[in-house]
């Protein structure tokens, strides 16, 4: 028996090393705790540089890696707030591959962004931004500013430049100095405006941002611009489309306006003007 034992007790031993070392570790050990906000780089020297090997335009190859993204997000600033209005497609070249993509993230009760680029990119970095501004606000007992929170997204975002990041976002919201919207994108571009359209789209959504926008509009006026913009401009972008949404950032913090299908939108009206 004693023999017996003895095998089984070194089978265990070879086979479960990890687990008895941690058994045996000491508590404090247990608290190296891995930052789960820290991306992992992956091991090369330059990520772009392997990658362009098997791109089309390098090296002839039919593998293609850069696919085209496809959005059409828009906001702008008036006497009455912000407003956010985006598609909802989401495209991996000419492959759809959703079309109720939620493209506006709230990062606070006064604070929106949107995506555009990479929906991957865009939604991680948005709930690391949505984390940064709950610590400030714990820290500081007062909310952060739409200034600040850009800025915290614009240096996060900007230390991995060249790694491959795609992002075009916007970031509106309500603080002391009143409305705001900025621009940020993963190049390291933070500029603050009163009108942004962002996406493949957007120019011919600046088409009718440009033709009815002005700083007096009514509410109602407002989320028929924001509306009328990106239902025009999914229906000539093969990029965008899907559901379009509509949100207004107000003193009282944001409020979802309507949610409404663009296809469906586009042709009520055509019917209507026939």
């Amino acid at each position: 028996m004693a023999l017996v034992e003895l095998c089984n007790l070194e089978s265990q031993v070879n086979v479960y090393p990890f687990q008895k070392q941690n058994e045996l570790a000491e508590p404090e050990a247990n608290m190296n705790l891995v930052n789960p906000m820290q991306l992992a780089l992956p091991p090369l020297g330059n990520p772009i540089s392997f990658m362009k090997q098997f791109s089309h335009t390098e090296s002839g190859k039919p593998i293609k890696f850069d696919f085209q993204h496809g959005t059409t997000t828009l906001g702008f600033v008036f006497q009455g707030g912000v407003i956010l209005a985006v598609d909802s497609r989401a495209t991996g070249g000419q492959y759809i591959g959703s079309q109720y993509m939620k493209k506006i993230v709230e990062i606070n009760d006064y604070m929106l962004g949107t995506l555009a680029g990479g929906a991957a990119d865009c939604v991680y970095w948005d709930r690391v931004l949505s984390k940064q501004c709950r610590i400030y606000e714990l820290r500081n007992r007062e909310r952060i500013s739409v200034a600040a929170a850009s800025k915290l997204m614009a240096n996060m975002i900007y230390s991995y430049k060249g790694m491959g990041l795609s992002m075009g976002m916007m970031l509106a919201g309500y603080d002391k100095r009143g409305p705001s919207l900025y621009y940020i994108d993963s190049e390291g571009t933070r500029t603050q405006g009163k009108v942004f359209s962002v996406g493949s789209g957007s120019v011919y959504a600046y088409g009718v941002l440009d033709s009815g926008y002005k700083w007096d509009l009514t509410d109602e006026e407002a989320y028929e611009l924001g509306r009328s913009s990106i239902m025009y401009a999914t229906h000539r972008d093969a990029y965008s489309g899907g559901i379009i949404r509509v949100y207004h950032i107000k003193a009282d913090g944001w409020k979802h306006i309507s949610n409404q299908d663009a296809s469906d939108l586009f042709y009520d009206r055509k019917v209507q003007n026939i």
